[in-house]
């Protein structure tokens, strides 16, 4: 392939020669053969038209693709067209070329306009852009057009039509080179103009017209090739035909038809050089620079297409020019990018013909490929193992031992796919040296079989491995590649049992006892159908073929072990491990073969075989694997049934009079019992307790047994260890046993069991330095606590009625409906301790509180002390059960009345009392209740704002009317918490709820002022909380009336300002009210100075329930509040006006230094001070007792806040100036 210079977005493509050839040209002709429309493209203009065309750019009107057609526009543009997919490919580029013929202006111009729509881009290339500006141009206005909101693009775009759209993207693009392979491509325009245009879009900085266009670009290379592909096969067949033209005698030679053949080839040779100028301005100009684009997907296409045209078109692609772009991707971070690289050279290592032109490139790359097996994605490790599978089939010497190696160990891959393809590799290499059997010749079996040797490597291969021990992997990985060798069981049996063959080497022990490992997991393998454990996604559903195997495996598995077995056992008896392995095999027989198949005998050796084995063995995995196969032959549908249960229950007698015997004398002995029959007792039991685990020993009443044995060991405390654990071994399935029997009678007292046991082995056990206890930890999984829990709610809290079980048939007999509750009370009571001690999670218990009311007089002492108890392990924890536990009766009441359900319904007012009661456990203790009671406010809130309106915008919360419920916890809140749970409250809120008055709302009303009782003075809270002591105003003297008269003006028009304050709530806390009188600039004080004095014989009023009527009573004495407190505050600041005045010159340094008082100076004032304050003044004037306040040390010593607001609300939400937090605690 001639290599081309790089070129520019905006390129021309010269020709000598405007001869076209043509075997079905698109365009008519002159007598010469020279098109009449043949132009050339110059400086990335685009090319002039000939004479005979008709129309210049958008000019006139055409159809295209059947539409019509106008100004460049038609009514279904061919992006749409393409995008439907409803028409034939050929068709629609058939339309096009039509198109093309009558204006190819138009028609490229639609084409244009096709590939800057399947980008994404909603812009249009109108003619006029078209015939006046450069591609770059045009790009650059295309750029500006394109929609940035949305990073899809139709490649990108999911669903099924845009994954059809690709395809027929791509196939639009090869169909049109193809229809147009023999004239159009070749007029210099078309082409000059697409390759144009693409090498620029795929220069762009927007990814959605790079990804498009590289993907076109790509897409016509290799339409491209397949042009010069058969171009390159014409000129062959014209060659050959010309040199047998020539090669003939003179008089038989025509020499026109030389001449003829000279043409063509000529005109085939301009051709393919004119297609490789195409050719190399794409692979230049696109390939180039996108194979190392920033964006995976772009380089993922560039070596995906590189390695079709390698494939199509080797003799001018497959050299080290095109494949270094493949190697050096190869170190690509996206594993797509990879995973390319490896399938295009997969497609090249097939065909061994070109093996010879992949030396240099296999010696450069192969170790990275043999490393890419161990890749991270695992889908590229797999195409790494069969890419060098391709290798090794092509040549043994690329490869060396380390190189194989490295890819042998991943047949034991936990992830299937790598190892099925590492087995293909391993079976390849090691297996493909199989003796070739005679055409004719009778099949050779047993040892004479040609999968001995291939047999023996398997086992040579598995010991070698040591690393890995798991032959199950092994038999799975070579499963699909090489499934008749490792089912030719017989050869298996021949080479265990039959005598080697002269000259031939015996196995080993240790091989031995690796065949046997390896015929058991065939077997398995074959039986089962499904991958070993750890390899396996889930059952796969089989296909009716794979059915019939799996049958016909079993069916030859059956006849060939039923008969093999029973020597392989007698053989092997005395080895532990060959036999475990030997006896799960029956495990998978087909037992009716043994009826079918006349092997009865075999059934008895078999079964004596085992009893032998039982009667030699005492180790645990042999006794195991015995009883595993007598509960397999033990199947009540077969004949076979009575035939082994005789022979089991003659062994287990035999077992068991011999265990009693031995007990009675080695008990009877005492201390003096010696070490052989401490033995003897031991192995007896091990062997009764391996069978007690599979099969129902009931009848051998071994409880009283084993107890005599524990009880003895338990007074003596000198019992054996060993005979004590399988004492208790045996016993533990004497108790699983007569639980798997037990009634439902008796599942109640299995309950109970069952809590003590979780009790006894919870983490209480190690408690007291019994650290050594430590494995015996149990803590129960979430589904057996679910259970547990559903347990309690179908026997506990139910119907006295519906109790039958206990009752039966008695209701009327009040003893016995007397002793059932006693029952339940007692399951109540075992699953409540495993709440105390946190055994089970704490929340467990919402579903035990919320029964409270409900079972009162039944069960409410028991959950009453599970509440108190629970409340002492943790409180914040115990609060949030409480609050779950009405957050789900909250849930099962809409569930039942709907969201439109009537707060005064029996259900609702059931929840509140509930509330209330929970309320009153927590007792008057604020300080101790306070971080819990803080938690359940918190979790309250959450959840009332969690469900939005079902009415829509506007409407309430869906769970609103949870606040209602929570109000009553309100009351357990200290002062200063109101205000921070205010706080947290209005952070759910919007304005417009705080403005809204209807019924839907009286839940968050009634709330909010729940939490503002006694909370929107906290302001005064230091002075009113000692107004109590008796301090008060006495009016000494009568106050001047200008001052009074003064202070009630001005007085009442603030109250008329607060007034309509609070007739519109805000979500703001209320202002500290503060007087409107103008002040001296020197004695400008704080706001807050004049708030804290409060008249000492007002209360705070009492919180009262929001109706409607309550609320406008409560706003107009709250207004009345309002204004008297302002109108106080007016009167103290005439009060210290006049004093200023009067002792101006006597009593100046006091004043001065009470220039800008503080809340805090005013806080630490004592009588003292006031009183010779009083004793100064020679006017008359009221006098004022300040009630006492604490100091800044006193106050010092209250209980730290638990709420931090600053934690809690947006930095806009302003911390009210007299809210003082101590603590930090966040909501």
């Amino acid at each position: 392939m001639i290599a081309a210079p790089e070129l520019p977005s905006e390129f021309a493509f010269t020709q000598d020669t405007d001869t076209r050839f043509s075997s079905d040209t698109d365009f008519s002709e002159d007598p010469d053969g020279r098109s009449t429309t043949s132009a050339k493209g110059k400086g990335g203009k685009k090319g002039k038209r000939g004479a005979g065309e008709k129309g210049k750019g958008g000019k006139g009107a055409g159809r295209i693709n059947g539409h019509h057609q106008e100004n460049g526009m038609e009514n279904m543009m061919l992006f749409e067209v393409v995008k439907l997919g409803r028409s034939a490919m050929q068709s629609v580029v058939d339309d096009w070329i039509e198109s093309y013929k009558h204006d190819r202006d138009v028609a490229l111009l639609d084409l244009i306009n096709f590939f800057i729509q399947c980008s994404g881009c909603k812009g249009v290339v109108s003619g006029e852009m078209f015939r006046n500006m450069q591609n770059s141009e045009i790009i650059r206005r295309m750029t500006e057009e394109f929609d940035e909101d949305s990073g899809d693009y139709p490649l990108t775009i999911a669903g099924p039509q845009w994954k059809k759209f690709k395809t027929s993207f791509c196939e639009f693009i090869a169909v049109l080179v193809r229809q147009c392979q023999y004239s159009i491509i070749y007029d210099e325009y078309m082409m000059d103009t697409v390759i144009s245009l693409l090498t620029g879009l795929s220069d762009s900085q927007v990814r959605a017209f790079r990804h498009t266009s590289t993907l076109a670009a790509m897409k016509l290379m290799t339409a491209l090739v397949n042009v010069a592909l058969n171009l390159s096969i014409n000129m062959d067949n014209t060659q050959r035909q010309y040199e047998a033209e020539r090669n003939k005698i003179v008089a038989k030679r025509a020499n026109d038809r030389l001449e003829l053949l000279l043409q063509k080839r000529k005109e085939l040779q301009e051709n393919q050089d004119e297609i490789e100028n195409m050719m190399n301005a794409i692979f230049k100009g696109v390939f180039v620079h996108r194979y190392r684009d920033s964006i995976a997907e772009i380089r993922a296409i560039c070596i995906e297409e590189i390695g079709v045209w390698m494939k199509l078109y080797s003799d001018a692609f497959l050299n080290d020019s095109y494949l270094k772009y493949v190697g050096w991707t190869m170190h690509d971070k996206q594993g797509e990018v990879r995973l390319k690289c490896l399938t295009a050279l997969q497609g090249l290592y097939y065909n061994r013909e070109l093996n010879a032109r992949l030396e240099l490139f296999t010696s450069r790359f192969k170790d990275r490929i043999v490393s890419m097996t161990l890749d991270k994605e695992y889908d590229v490790a797999v195409q790494a193992i069969r890419l060098l599978t391709l290798v090794l089939n092509s040549t043994d010497e690329v490869l060396t031992p380390e190189d194989c190696e490295s890819v042998y160990h991943l047949v034991y891959s936990a992830h299937r796919p790598v190892a099925i393809a590492a087995g293909e590799f391993l079976f390849k290499k090691l297996f493909s040296q199989r003796e070739p059997e005679e055409e004719g010749a009778p099949k050779r079996r047993g040892r004479q079989s040609p999968n001995v040797n291939l047999i023996k490597t398997t086992v040579f291969f598995f010991l070698e491995s040591e690393l890995h021990e798991h032959a199950a992997y092994l038999v799975d990985s070579l499963w699909e590649c090489g499934a008749e060798l490792l089912k030719d069981w017989e050869c298996m049996i021949s080479l265990l049992l039959d005598d080697p063959l002269p000259g031939e080497e015996a196995l080993t022990d240790r091989q031995e006892t690796a065949l046997i490992e390896i015929m058991l997991c065939t077997v398995r393998q074959a039986a089962e159908c499904h991958p070993p454990v750890g390899r396996g996604s889930g059952k796969r559903v089989m296909t009716a073929k794979e059915k019939k195997t799996q049958l016909d495996d079993r069916t030859r598995m059956t006849e060939l072990f039923a008969v093999a077995l029973p020597p392989l056992l007698a053989k092997y008896a005395v080895d532990a491990e060959k036999v475990t392995n030997l006896l799960q095999l029956p495990q998978f027989f087909d037992l009716e073969i043994y009826t079918t198949g006349r092997l009865e005998k075999h059934l008895e050796s078999l079964l004596r075989q085992i009893r032998e084995i039982v009667e030699k063995h005492t180790d645990t995995e042999v006794l195991e694997s015995c009883s595993k196969t007598y509960y397999a032959l033990c199947n009540e549908e077969f004949t076979i049934f009575n035939r082994v249960d005789i022979a089991r229950s003659q062994l287990l007698d035999e077992l068991v009079d011999k265990f009693n015997r031995l007990l009675e004398d080695f008990l009877q002995e005492g201390e003096d019992a010696d070490e052989d029959d401490a033995y003897q007792v031991l192995s007896t039991l091990k062997r009764i307790t391996a069978f007690h685990n599979a099969h129902d020993l009931s009848g051998w009443d071994l409880f009283t047994s084993n107890f005599k044995l524990l009880n003895t060991g338990i007074e003596n405390g000198d019992m054996p260890e060993q005979i004590v654990i399988h004492s208790l071994q045996c016993t533990h399935y004497v108790i699983l046993w007569n639980l798997a029997k037990s009634s439902e009678g008796s599942s109640k007292k299995a309950f109970t069991i069952l809590c003590d046991l979780l009790l006894i082995f919870s983490h209480q056990m190690v408690s007291g330095g019994r650290e050594h206890l430590e494995p015996l930890v149990y803590s129960p999984e979430d589904s057996l606590q679910s259970e547990l829990l559903s347990f309690i709610l179908n026997h506990v809290f139910i119907d006295q009625d519906d109790d039958i079980n206990s009752t039966d048939g008695q209701q009327d007999d009040e003893a016995v409906k007397i002793e059932a509750l006693h029952k339940r009370r007692n399951l109540l009571a075992a699953y409540c301790k495993l709440i105390i001690y946190c055994v089970v999670e704490m929340k467990t218990g919402a579903d035990i509180f919320k029964q409270y009311m409900r079972y009162y007089n039944d069960y409410g002492d028991i959950i009453k002390e599970t509440m108190s108890k629970t409340r002492q392990i943790d409180k914040i924890q115990c609060a949030k059960t409480l609050i779950l536990s009405l957050q789900q009766l909250f849930n099962e009441m809409l569930s039942e009345l709907g969201h439109g359900f009537d707060r005064s319904s029996s259900a609702f007012c059931g929840i509140k009392e509930l509330a209330r009661r929970f309320s009153l456990t927590f007792g008057l203790d604020q300080v101790k209740t306070r971080d819990a009671i803080a938690m359940l406010h918190k979790d309250g809130i959450e959840f009332a704002f969690k469900e939005p309106s079902p009415q829509g915008e506007g409407g309430p919360p869906l769970h609103l009317a949870f606040l209602d419920i929570l109000s009553e916890f309100s009351s357990k809140l200290m002062r200063q918490d109101k205000r921070t749970v205010h706080m947290y409250l209005e952070r759910f809120m919007t304005f417009q709820m705080a403005l809204q008055r209807e019924d839907c709302w009286l839940p968050l009303i009634s709330y909010r002022n729940s939490l503002q009782a006694g909370g929107d003075d906290d302001t005064m809270s230091v002075m009113s909380g000692y107004s109590s002591r008796g301090s008060s105003i006495r009016s000494k003297k009568a106050k001047p009336s200008s001052i009074s008269s003064a202070g009630t003006s001005e007085s009442s028009s603030s109250s008329e300002v607060w007034q309509q304050s609070l007739q519109t709530p805000v979500m703001m806390p209320s202002p500290h009210l503060t007087s409107t009188a103008m002040r001296d600039p020197k004695r400008g004080r704080d706001d807050s100075y004049m708030g804290v004095y409060a008249l000492p014989h007002e209360q705070p009023q009492p919180h009262q329930h929001p109706h409607s009527s309550v609320t406008w009573m409560l706003a107009q004495r709250q207004q009345e509040e309002a204004r008297q407190q302002q109108e106080r505050a007016m009167n103290y600041v005439k009060l210290r006006t006049n004093l200023s005045i009067s002792f101006s010159g006597s009593n100046t340094g006091l004043m001065e230094e009470d220039e800008e008082p503080i809340v805090e100076d005013v806080m630490m004032s004592s009588e003292g001070r006031m009183d010779d304050l009083n004793e100064g003044m020679d006017f008359d004037t009221m006098d004022i007792d300040l009630p006492p306040s604490k100091n800044r040390r006193e106050r010092s010593e209250l209980k730290p806040d638990y709420f931090d607001p600053a934690s809690i609300m947006d930095e806009s939400v302003r911390k009210p100036p007299h809210f003082t937090h101590f603590g930090s605690l966040e909501f």
